[in-house]
């Protein structure tokens, strides 16, 4: 950087690195704005999509029923802890729900997992490197996007809405809605009810996992900045940043540990009456 070259202020720096790459260079301002497009929210979630596709193939195929390799052994634990968790809340078929809980774990997993490349890998390195203007905005981490938690979780919402209907009948689910849970003299009250409550855990699911995901990049920069705004300077980032990055992967893991358990749940209450 040159003596002329303005060094970014700290809410500079954290207001880049939390910007979109999306069609639009105008901040959205709407809370509900569908002409806005955060491409690299959609390229990062298709990218952890595929990876979590060829990871699970390729456990598949190197399969053995001798002695499991560490790979085999350690897809085995997730998958039978999956399967188990299935079982144990669907009191139902979980021959589609338990891929489906083992596909969202392990997507979420690996785009949560994101968030362990460096902050600054992108605009100072990779984007010089390949021809490309270091000061695009660009954010690697799908799930500290609400726009990208909300998309899964509206998802998980149609899914519960479709097991709803099949098995209990349109008839059977349309009851349930005017008549649970105050009987069938409230009608107008129990569908208000039932409204708030699929909106409640639809936003709920995707809300929670945003904000613990965005919490946690939040405070990789604010660590990132610890070299060149504090006096620790660079030690303190490597420390500051090596044992929240430590800590940082029980909570990868354990928030899509939640979110799959969640959407169990959610399984689950569609294929039971009230």
């Amino acid at each position: 950087m040159s003596a002329t070259e303005h060094a970014p202020t700290p809410s500079e720096y954290i207001g880049h690195h939390l910007g979109h790459l999306a069609n639009s260079h105008e901040q959205q301002t709407a809370l509900v704005d569908m002409s806005y497009i955060n491409y690299d929210t959609i390229i990062w979630s298709v990218f952890c999509g595929l990876a979590a596709i060829l990871l699970m193939y390729l456990a598949s195929r190197k399969a053995t029923s001798g002695v499991p390799g560490r790979f085999q052994c350690a897809v085995e634990m997730v998958v039978e802890m999956v399967n188990d968790q299935a079982k144990s809340i669907v009191h139902g078929n979980v021959s589609f729900i338990a891929p489906m809980a083992l596909t969202i774990f392990v997507w979420v997993s690996l785009m949560n997992a994101m968030d362990f490349l460096p902050v600054d890998l992108f605009s100072v390195w990779l984007f010089p490197l390949l021809g490309l203007d270091p000061e695009m905005h660009h954010r690697v981490v799908p799930t500290a996007d609400l726009n990208g938690t909300l998309g899964i979780s509206v998802g998980v919402f149609a899914l519960m809405m479709y097991y709803s209907i099949k098995i209990k009948g349109a008839g059977g689910f349309l009851k349930e809605l005017c008549t649970a849970p105050f009987g069938p003299m409230m009608f107008p009250a129990n569908i208000a009810l039932n409204v708030v409550e699929y909106a409640a855990k639809t936003f709920s699911l995707g809300m929670r996992l945003f904000g613990n995901m965005f919490a946690g990049e939040l405070l990789f920069l604010l660590i990132a900045l610890l070299g060149a705004y504090s006096h620790f300077g660079g030690v303190g980032q490597i420390i500051a940043g090596s044992v929240w990055a430590i800590f940082h992967i029980l909570i990868v893991f354990l928030q899509a540990f939640i979110f799959m358990m969640l959407t169990l749940v959610y399984m689950g209450q569609s294929h039971e009456a009230h």
